[in-house]
């Protein structure tokens, strides 16, 4: 009866190897956040957990595992996905773990961890690793996305591949400030790594670095932009598709973009700000750039500036000249938008490259003697060069193969046309 009692006041046991050094630290560092969900903690090697379960001695150790009171146990990375489904913030994960490459994802991801520890005489250790680590996610999981490619909706494959390459740079991120001796808390570590878009794992991460409260104005106005997104997505493009569908597929693209990027990205901000953590908007009014460099270094999308400065730009500066580093960073950048936005819609090719070229010829345009004297890179003229540089070759970046093969079918498939 007492078990019975127990059992209905909890969501489950989180389970874990007591023999292993390892699993018994992490066991300790998460009790308190599982039990104020009711999850308990037990070694797998508990009697009554052994003959519940009823596996064998190592398939039994193989892995954590999370027991419900109904009796059913998940194991591994799905074991992780259950206990998420306890926490609001967790929700990006469960969210794209429904994907099933996704899933496999993680499993994989899980098992290598796994197999490179060791537990022997009472201790679990992990095997000393290189910064081979560190970029691993960065170079498996776009190949891993690439699986989907002949067998999903194109526009589906494109957010495969873009989660793809962004998990992998996230992590790129926060191993390297980890490695410079941050040690963050597990809310925080969670927090960066499920609920916020940016790569300024140094700034997040970082507990004596406290965020000003933004004020009421900056909700409204982020409020405001999700709203508009929500307009030009789901509303403006029913009627412009029977006109001009390429009219429309980009109407519906700018909605996603305000939606995302400017709206819900900036309400991820505030509320990281209100609880006192550094994590500035990824948009910072980029229409108010009055250079090119000013445009894609301190406005638009930040988060990939602070990628591109830290690991590209910053190491081929060694080699290079500063024009030549930034060429290559704007060069390294097609090639990603190529991944995102050629490779989906099979075809337009090389343009989203050539629109990231034609940027970065603009930035040393701008500072080359020439520019400079003719205010390319400030004031009035500098807004206008921007504005002229950035969307006359637009149509490049998001070619009509885009359009017509992802976007079009995504606004089909979300109720949007």
């Amino acid at each position: 009866m007492n078990t019975e009692i127990t059992e209905n006041k909890l969501n489950g046991w989180v389970l874990y190897d007591g023999d292993c050094r390892l699993c018994a630290d992490m066991a300790r560092r998460f009790r308190r956040l599982l039990e104020g969900r009711h999850l308990d903690l037990l070694p797998l090697q508990t009697p009554w957990v052994k003959a519940r379960l009823g596996l064998p001695e190592k398939q039994l150790l193989s892995e954590m595992r999370l027991l419900r009171p109904d009796g059913k146990y998940f194991g591994g990375a799905d074991a992780v996905l259950e206990i998420g489904r306890h926490f609001w913030w967790a929700w990006p994960l469960q969210l794209i773990g429904r994907i099933p490459v996704v899933k496999k994802i993680l499993r994989a991801g899980y098992w290598w961890i796994a197999r490179n520890r060791t537990c022997g005489k009472g201790a679990c250790e992990i095997k000393k690793q290189s910064r081979v680590v560190d970029f691993l996610p960065l170079a498996t999981l776009p190949c891993l996305a690439l699986l989907l490619r002949t067998q999903v909706a194109a526009w589906v494959f494109m957010w495969a591949m873009a989660f793809a390459l962004f998990w992998g740079c996230k992590w790129l991120t926060y191993r390297e400030t980890i490695r410079r001796g941050t040690r963050p808390g597990l809310a925080r570590t969670l927090g960066y790594l499920l609920a916020w878009p940016g790569m300024d794992a140094t700034d997040f991460l970082n507990a004596q670095k406290v965020a000003v409260k933004p004020r009421r104005a900056e909700w409204i106005l982020a409020i405001a932009k999700m709203g508009f997104g929500g307009v030009l997505l789901w509303m403006v493009p029913r009627t412009v598709v029977p006109i001009h569908p390429l009219l429309a597929g980009w109407t519906g693209m700018l909605g996603v973009v305000f939606l995302l990027h400017f709206g819900l990205f900036h309400l991820l901000s505030l509320f990281w700000r209100r609880m006192g953590i550094h994590a500035m908007p990824l948009m910072q009014c980029p229409v108010c750039a009055t250079s090119l460099a000013e445009f894609w270094g301190k406005r638009w999308n930040t988060a990939f500036h602070e990628l591109a400065f830290r690991f590209t730009f910053r190491p081929i500066r060694r080699l290079a000249t500063p024009a030549m580093a930034g060429l290559l960073v704007f060069g390294l950048s097609g090639l990603i938008h190529e991944a995102v936005i050629s490779l989906p819609a099979g075809g337009g090719y090389g343009w989203p490259t050539l629109y990231f070229l034609i940027q970065g010829f603009g930035v040393i345009a701008e500072r080359s003697r020439f520019g400079r004297g003719m205010g390319f890179g400030r004031g009035a003229r500098g807004w206008f060069f921007t504005l002229l540089i950035t969307l006359a070759p637009v149509f490049w970046l998001f070619h009509p193969p885009f359009i017509h093969h992802v976007i079009l079918p995504m606004l089909t498939a979300i109720g949007a046309t």
